[in-house]
């Protein structure tokens, strides 16, 4: 027997953007909210130990588990593509780390989207640690704070950014990110911030709010060109779900694929499955974008790295009592410290790199550490050119989707990963560095022609998880584009998206804080 619900209005996922969607709307004591969240409850300890997505990640606990397929840019591998399927979503298993990105990467999202427009919608959800100022909040749910350790080899390493004429830059979220500094997270004193602990659990006590975990959207509803709800699964059994209005806020991968599952999508894609189109959107699933990291390890003769702590008995104990003691030491580490913004060459006007600087080294992100002293540079393309796309493979919610993100596609991109690797070695050869004696592990010294640093480039390049764009916004005139500049689906009405997949393109940095600020605006929209 099918339950039936009746709401105001659903949101479906109950992540970055759909824990902020629900403490907005729910705010007006007479509209009904109703939640949906395919994950559990973000009850497990390591959710909460920032430190912990080491074992959020590739954990079907806490997420997807998908994986994108074979990717000739990098030299056929396919990488792991975490996405997080609890409370909270990837708020619950990402780097914290809080990043706007530049001011001129809202330039190209469309009217309404500058950055003079979003500014006041960041700073509405933010509680900053240095108090309020022209870019900052402290009135706001999510927190913002500094992180709690430092580590010798990270000073130095910011001391050879500054004489190489980086500037200092205490604060990334000024619209100039340009410089180094240490990153700002999403904590509260050493314990992660997620969108679900700011925005949603407070708000759990009000009645005209409906949390519902471990429902699955199978597919949406529609009363001719009109949205009306979706039918799915709760705890395995049919449930049927009826609103006034439908966001999505599932994700740039469960967003297309909840879309074309219900026919809204490209017919080419949707009739070799038998999907009838509702709606022909040629955007749908594609447009994909990433953050493809090159992951330059270093091993040091000398200096303390968390390496060493973690392969002892007495610093893994040292870490655990630091922890317990005050929510500080490495347990409290983001994945990444010190940041750095820089240009590939002369001849872009802003930066198009960014450094993570990590005093650890491993084969892959959350894999096992080295035994010896170590420190990773990983260093990113903020604007690829390259456009993938994510697409589903069957008409259930349990079919896989395909996840072809293309990195590397584009001559341009390859140009710039190499003038990366070159930037970066250049730094790591500077005398002030000479104190660790720093060699480099991976890919190693012995690529240095352009296609051998490609070739070592897709050896050890991995995506720092900053997926968007899959359901871009745009005028109906753009054949792409998915929603409008108010986040409606083109062609269905009471339909809405608000999650990364309607970024037209990739903002200078980490994507959590930017989800949030879409959130809020829609908010603000459907509020009014």
């Amino acid at each position: 027997m099918t339950k039936t619900i009746q709401t105001d209005t659903l949101i479906i996922g109950a992540g970055s953007s759909g824990c902020v969607l629900a403490n907005r709307l729910s705010a007006q004591p007479d509209h009904r909210v109703t939640l949906i969240e395919a994950g559990g409850k973000d009850s497990w300890h390591w959710i909460h130990i920032p430190v912990g997505y080491l074992y959020t990640m590739g954990n079907p606990k806490t997420d997807w588990c998908y994986s994108t397929t074979p990717q000739p840019g990098l030299n056929g591998r396919s990488l792991a593509y975490p996405r997080g399927r609890v409370l909270g979503g990837c708020s619950s298993i990402n780097g914290m780390i809080y990043m706007r990105g530049q001011e001129a990467d809202y330039d190209a999202w469309g009217s309404g989207w500058t950055w003079s427009d979003v500014l006041p919608y960041y700073k509405q959800s933010e509680h900053y640690h240095r108090g309020a100022d022209a870019y900052h909040s402290d009135q706001g749910e999510l927190l913002v704070q500094e992180q709690r350790l430092k580590w010798d080899i990270l000073e130095t390493f910011k001391r050879v950014c500054e004489d190489a004429g980086f500037n200092d830059r205490p604060d990334f979220n000024c619209g100039d990110n340009s410089g180094v500094g240490y990153f700002e997270v999403n904590q509260k004193k050493g314990i992660r911030w997620s969108s679900a602990r700011a925005f949603l659990h407070p708000v759990m006590h009000r009645s005209n709010l409906t949390v519902m975990t471990h429902t699955l959207s199978e597919h949406l509803v529609f009363d001719g060109d009109r949205c009306i709800g979706i039918e799915g699964t709760c705890r395995g059994q049919p449930v049927s779900i009826r609103a006034q209005r439908v966001i999505l806020a599932a994700g740039t991968i469960g967003t297309p694929a909840l879309l074309e599952r219900s026919g809204i999508g490209d017919e080419a894609v949707l009739a070799p499955l038998g999907i009838q189109v509702h709606t022909q959107l040629l955007g749908v699933g594609n447009n994909l974008q990433d953050h493809l990291q090159v992951r330059l390890q270093y091993r040091l003769k000398r200096g303390d790295t968390l390496n060493q702590q973690a392969n002892s008995w007495f610093g893994r104990v040292k870490m655990a009592l630091q922890y317990a003691y005050n929510q500080s030491g490495p347990l409290s580490m983001a994945p990444s410290q010190l940041g750095a913004f820089f240009k590939s060459s002369d001849e872009v006007d802003r930066p198009d790199l960014e450094f993570h600087i990590q005093p650890m080294s491993a084969d892959q992100l959350g894999t096992k550490l080295h035994r010896f002293p170590g420190m990773t540079a990983s260093v990113c393309q903020l604007r690829p050119t390259s456009r993938g796309s994510t697409h589903i493979s069957g008409p259930r919610a349990s079919d896989a989707p395909r996840i072809d993100p293309r990195y590397l596609s584009e001559t341009h991109d390859q140009q710039v990963v190499c003038q990366a690797i070159e930037k970066t070695r250049a730094l790591m050869d500077h005398p002030l560095l000479d104190q660790f004696s720093p060699s480099e592990h991976k890919p190693g010294r012995t690529q240095n022609t352009p296609d051998e640093l490609i070739q070592a480039a897709g050896d050890v390049a991995s995506t720092i998880f900053h997926p968007v764009g899959t359901a871009k916004m745009g005028p109906a005139t753009d054949t792409m584009a998915v929603v409008s500049e108010k986040l409606e689906v083109h062609g269905v009405q009471h339909l809405y998206i608000a999650d990364a997949s309607v970024m037209p393109t990739i903002t200078s940095g980490n994507t959590h804080a930017p989800t949030v600020m879409i959130a809020e605006r829609l908010a603000s929209w459907l509020s009014h």
